[in-house]
């Protein structure tokens, strides 16, 4: 009896560890929004399952609420959203 609720428990954790490492990115974000809606912590799932909180619940992380900057000199400027784009050459071989 004892044994079988120790393996059920390890099982149960091998599929969360898989659940959240080895789904696609989309699926993970699904079963986050789903348990949210559910009641469990969204900023803790997003964690766990490695994605980022969605907008829904008006949490301000992805900055789409924001206000545009305003019109004038800087909008001639190039904003810096922090990231750089990496170009990948590829050599074509005939």
């Amino acid at each position: 009896m004892w044994q079988e609720l120790i393996v059920g428990m390890i099982v149960a954790a091998c599929v969360l560890h898989a659940c959240t490492k080895y789904l696609p990115a989309a699926w993970r974000r699904q079963i986050v929004h789903a348990l949210s809606r559910r009641g469990f912590n969204q900023d803790k799932l997003a964690r766990l399952f490695k994605t980022q909180s969605s907008c829904g619940d008006g949490c301000g992380s992805c900055g789409s609420c924001e206000t545009p900057a305003k019109a004038g000199a800087d909008a001639d400027a190039p904003r810096d959203t922090g990231t750089t784009r990496r170009v990948i050459q590829l050599h074509v071989q005939r």
